[in-house]
Formats: C-alpha cells, sequence, structure tokens
C-alpha cells in the first residue's frame, strides 16, 4: 500500500520523507509539507466543486484545511497502476478536540461559526440535502417495520427484546419531530437557505477538528452538501452532549458561542431544537440491526440501547429547558 502511495505522490512531484497511517488515509511528509493519500470514490464534479469550497474558506482567513491537491496534469483525480482514483490533502498534524475539554469544545465551535459565514456557493441541486422531513419520515418508517419484524419472531434475543421494551417512547419521539417539522417553517427555512447557497460540512465532529498551539485545522470535507447549518451544530452538539449524558450548561455554553460568531434567528433556533429531539443514535441501533446478521448481536449494541434508556430522561429535560 505504501508504494501505491508512492507511485500516487510522484504524479504530484512529491517525494516521501516518512510515512504512517492516518484516520483512513495514508499520511507523508513531503518537501511541501504533509499530505495524505485516500482512496476515492467521488465524482470529478462534485470534487471540482468541494475544492472550490475549500478555496474559497481558505482564503477568507482559514488556511488550515485539508485542501484537494492538483496533480501535474491539473486533475484532482490521480490512478495507482489498477485504476483505482485516488485524491492527494494537505495535512496537518495536531490533536483531535478533547471531547472532555470544555476549551476545546468551545474552539471547535467558534471555528464551526466562523467557517459557516464564509460556506456559501451558487446551488447545484445534485449536491442538496434530502429534506430533513422526507428523512426523519424514512426512519421512522423503518423503526415500525424493524418492530413489527419482531414482533413475529417466536424466538428472540435480549437486544431484541431490548428494543422492544424501548421502541415506544423514541418512535413517538420520532412522529413528533414530522409533525412539528410540517407545521413549523422548516421549508421556508430551508428554501432561504438554498437560495443563499449555505453549505454544511457534512461531519463535523471531535475527529475532524485538529489543534496545535493556537491553530485549528478542520479536515474530512467528503460530506459536504447544501443544507440549512444549524444541522452541522446540530451533529457537533448531539455528539459531545451524548458523551456528557446531556448537560444543560455544557449545550448552552456551546450555543451561546456559537451565537457570539454567527447569530442564529428564532427559525434557525426551533430547527436546531427539531434536529437535536429527533431519535437519531436509537434509529441508526435499529438500522444497524435491520441491515445486519440477527442471528448474533454485538454485546456492543446492546450496551449502547441501555445507555440510550437511561439517557432518555435527561435528553428529554434538556430538550425542554435548554431553549
Amino acid at each position: 500500500m505504501y508504494d501505491r502511495g508512492l507511485w500516487i505522490l510522484e504524479q504530484y512531484g512529491l517525494t516521501a520523507k516518512t510515512s504512517c497511517k492516518g484516520r483512513g488515509v495514508l499520511l507523508y511528509e513531503t518537501q511541501e509539507g504533509w499530505v495524505s493519500i485516500k482512496e476515492c470514490v467521488g465524482t470529478r464534479q462534485k470534487l471540482e466543486q468541494q475544492y472550490a469550497l475549500m478555496e474559497k474558506v481558505k482564503t477568507s482567513g482559514f488556511p488550515y484545511l485539508d485542501c484537494l491537491r492538483r496533480n501535474l496534469e491539473g486533475e484532482l483525480l490521480s490512478y495507482d497502476r489498477e485504476e483505482n482514483a485516488y485524491v492527494v490533502r494537505d495535512w496537518y498534524s495536531g490533536k483531535e478536540c478533547d471531547t472532555r475539554s470544555i476549551t476545546d469544545i468551545e474552539r471547535a465551535v467558534e471555528t464551526l461559526a466562523a467557517i459557516h459565514k464564509v460556506m456559501h456557493l451558487e446551488v447545484k441541486e445534485e449536491y442538496v440535502r434530502e429534506s430533513l422531513i422526507h428523512e426523519c419520515m424514512r426512519h421512522n418508517t423503518e423503526i415500525r417495520k424493524t418492530r413489527k419484524f419482531i414482533q413475529k419472531r417466536q424466538k428472540k434475543n435480549t437486544f431484541e427484546m431490548k428494543i422492544l421494551s424501548c421502541v415506544e417512547p423514541f418512535l413517538e419521539c420520532g412522529e413528533e419531530v414530522v409533525d412539528e417539522l410540517k407545521a413549523s417553517g422548516y421549508e421556508r427555512l430551508r428554501k432561504l437557505n438554498l437560495q443563499a447557497g449555505s453549505i454544511c460540512h457534512g461531519d463535523y465532529n471531535q475527529h475532524n477538528v485538529l489543534f496545535s498551539g493556537n491553530r485549528t485545522a478542520v479536515t474530512n470535507f467528503d460530506r459536504w452538501n447544501y443544507d440549512i447549518q444549524t444541522a452541522d451544530l446540530y451533529h457537533f452538539m448531539r455528539k459531545i452532549l451524548e458523551k456528557h449524558n446531556w448537560d444543560i450548561a455544557l449545550g448552552v455554553g456551546m450555543l451561546e458561542t456559537y451565537q457570539k460568531v454567527n447569530s442564529l434567528s428564532d427559525e434557525e433556533l426551533y430547527d436546531l431544537k427539531l434536529r437535536l429531539s429527533y431519535p437519531w443514535k436509537f434509529w441508526k441501533l435499529v438500522n444497524h440491526y435491520s441491515n445486519n446478521n440477527k442471528v448474533w448481536i454485538s454485546g456492543k449494541n446492546v450496551e449502547k440501547l441501555e445507555q440510550l434508556q437511561m439517557q432518555y430522561s435527561c435528553w428529554q429535560y434538556f430538550l425542554k429547558n435548554a431553549f
């Protein structure tokens, strides 16, 4: 694999000094600094749009991004001897955002708010994220189908019994979110954001924010899309709050930190609340069960389900009081 990486680097006029593995990538120190190499399954058209986005963010005062590099032919995609496609990006060393550190969390939120202000491009319909209403309705349908499937099974394992014991309140939450979205100004807010060309990072979490001294690097824009930008804030907040048992002070602190840099309208705040109100993690466990071997269930998934049940009251308390 490292030899394959060297073959790719030659197409950029780069020579490797040292190498190591990163999270899903190969990392090389070259005469022009560190770069990453990753196999690519995306289209050339989306990569070009991603390149334009990251160049805009970079020139707007955020130099530390894992920007895509063009090879000596001026292309974003490069190929190995077996015609597998790869992309090469700039890379920065640093420690990931520590989910136990309030300082790290605040820095990550501030950075998100700041890049959101410049992440706008003319909208391309093929990269618009699915409506949140349609997405939640699909997930609710899957939860109901899985519930029915488990109910019909004569022999139920521990995970299936636990799913049946707690599915009703989570499904009820999911259906309430759909009803509230339909009754809210969500569609209008979405239309306004698409008209403005608002773009989301798509996977903004602690693993994709790196700190080195005063430098903050944001990486892995591969899931970028056009959407209401509160989708990014919701995603980061949920990941952090689940690790802190939905601590209200922490959640309010993240929200206040974001708004000091990029203020949110009442409609955006309500959108954020509704996103946090959907039982995403419960659906994710159901989805994993539905699409995998049902004979053997990982004990880790049973633990995750038990943790969800234990956090349910804290999650509901947060939603009722944090906003």
